[in-house]
């Protein structure tokens, strides 16, 4: 006998409807599994015949073929144990499901018939839902966060016999749902504030800008000054996660394996952090089975780099196709994936590697030549895709012993949301423009226009500062920001003139 169901696999962090083909017939008993399968998946079948045997099912004699299709691409992962199990049972008649085939199915299965979460599983069901099916199993682990996909109806199971009883309807299912509405209203449950910095008002000001327009920032200061109190506090001022961002963020955690315990659905802002001695694969994204790296997993929210210097150059510049773009293409032989990253960089760095370069306490003990290394680390290029240069100075004594609380991120966050409200009406209908920052050259002059006293002292601080075509269009960018968040409609000399204190540092 054949018997069919369907199963999902992820591509990247794209979802695809795998069917999972069972055929029962005569000869000597064998378990073959075809259809590009990997390691993984090939040694499903030892898992499986356990499982049905210990869950008090036959498992059936002769010759068992199952074909993942569709076969040209490859498939890995364990989540394929259950749909092959239900499939063997349909097609030995022990299973009697006349809809089998339009349910979509995914779970490891462990000898003793349990099953176990699998990853990806977000993905899985949004193609399961896209294909035209409307009811998924899964394992009890993961049914949280596929029923985050509305429009789906969601079963989670933890035994084997427990699949096939709800499938026979011998037993009344009970469709799992996850309140939405109520995850998205604790997006501001962050651990961290901005009421406990003191003082540093100019960076916090910087970082608020940074934060309504989505502009990579780079804080360069002595040590002890606060650059990563300060960073590790950005994502508490960033705009509240709205659905589609928080789908797409849980998907890329989901399919990486780090989706936190008991969340279904991530409505917090990512917050990267990854250490100075990162590869390139890491970074990126990449490797033999191709992950997603650092940047796809700050997607939606912040990648930090502390220490920026110390990095590996080829490492940071591997990020400039990110950067612009906001997606990572990942080209094999077989296959070419493409992983977002849409993210705000934050880099924070010394001034010199003994860290004390302008400071009025410290004397430096850097030779210029020391200094020169240090800097040449960092291209050009690289830098010049970083919106705002902010130097961080020392922390005033009279500023440390303040008592009471600065500004805390609700107030600034809410100054935020409504300069990217502003932003959300201006590119309305506009394909990957959300923000000031990813406005693109032919937007840039119907968007930001310039009057004649802002546009003067622009050419004048070009001319001096000798910045870049690209600067020059980094200040106009950041300008707009700074009137957004004044609610002003047009771009006027204030607003330009703070912008410019955004790309030089004292030291440069």
């Amino acid at each position: 006998m054949l018997a069919r169901v369907h199963s999902g696999a992820v591509i990247g962090v794209q979802g695809l409807v795998v069917r999972v083909e069972v055929d029962l017939g005569r000869g000597l008993p064998g378990f073959s599994t075809v259809g590009l399968p990997e390691g993984a998946v090939r040694e499903s079948k030892d898992r499986v015949r356990s499982a049905i045997r210990n869950c008090g099912y036959e498992f059936p004699p002769g010759r068992i073929t199952v074909n993942l299709a569709p076969a040209a691409v490859k498939k890995e992962g364990t989540g394929y144990d259950l749909p092959m199990a239900l499939g063997i049972l349909a097609a030995a008649g022990t299973l009697e499901c006349p809809d089998l085939a339009r349910i979509c199915v995914a779970g490891e299965l462990s000898l003793d018939g349990g099953v176990r979460p699998v990853r990806g599983i977000l993905s899985m069901v949004l193609a399961a839902r896209e294909a035209g099916m409307g009811r998924c199993l899964v394992p009890a682990a993961n049914a949280a966060e596929a029923a985050v996909v509305r429009d789906m109806e969601v079963l989670g199971v933890e035994r084997l016999d427990e699949a096939v009883e709800l499938l026979a309807g011998r037993r009344a299912p009970r469709p799992v749902r996850t309140d939405i509405e109520a995850l998205l209203g604790g997006s501001d449950s962050y651990v961290v504030d901005f009421a406990e910095v003191r003082g540093q008002e100019h960076v916090k000001r910087a970082l608020e800008v940074a934060a309504a327009g989505g502009h990579n920032i780079l804080l360069s200061g002595v040590p002890g000054t606060g650059k990563t109190m300060m960073a590790r506090r950005l994502p508490s001022i960033l705009p509240d996660l709205d659905l589609e961002e928080a789908i797409e963020t849980t998907r890329i955690y989901s399919t990486a394996g780090l989706l936190p315990p008991e969340t279904p659905l991530m409505v917090t802002r990512p917050f990267r952090s990854p250490h100075h001695t990162i590869s390139d694969a890491g970074l990126i994204g990449g490797g033999r089975v191709p992950r997603p790296g650092e940047v796809s997993l700050a997607h939606n929210g912040v990648l930090f780099l502390d220490e920026l210097p110390e990095f590996r150059k080829h490492v940071l510049e591997v990020m400039r196709q990110p950067l612009e773009d906001g997606v990572v293409t990942i080209a094999r032989a077989a296959m070419s994936l493409r992983f977002p990253a849409r993210f705000m960089l934050v880099t924070a760095m010394n001034p010199c590697p003994c860290g004390y370069l302008g400071d009025l306490s410290k004397e430096c003990t850097c030779t210029p030549a020391q200094v020169q290394r240090y800097r040449s680390r960092l291209s050009g290029p690289l830098l010049d895709r970083i919106d705002l240069h902010v130097e961080v100075p020392p922390v005033r004594v009279e500023d440390i012993e303040r008592t009471e609380p600065g500004e805390g991120s609700a107030a600034i966050r809410k100054r935020v949301n409504a300069a990217r409200r502003i932003q959300r009406r201006r590119f309305e209908g506009i394909v990957g423009v959300y923000c000031n920052a990813r406005i693109g050259a032919r937007l840039l002059r119907e968007c930001c226009p310039l009057d004649s006293a802002s546009g003067r002292m622009l050419r004048q601080a070009v001319e001096r500062l000798g910045l870049s075509a690209r600067a020059h269009s980094r200040i106009i960018k950041i300008a707009r920001t700074i009137a957004d968040l004044e609610g002003a409609a047009d771009i006027t000399a204030s607003h330009i003139a703070e912008a410019i204190q955004y790309r030089r540092m004292q030291y440069e």
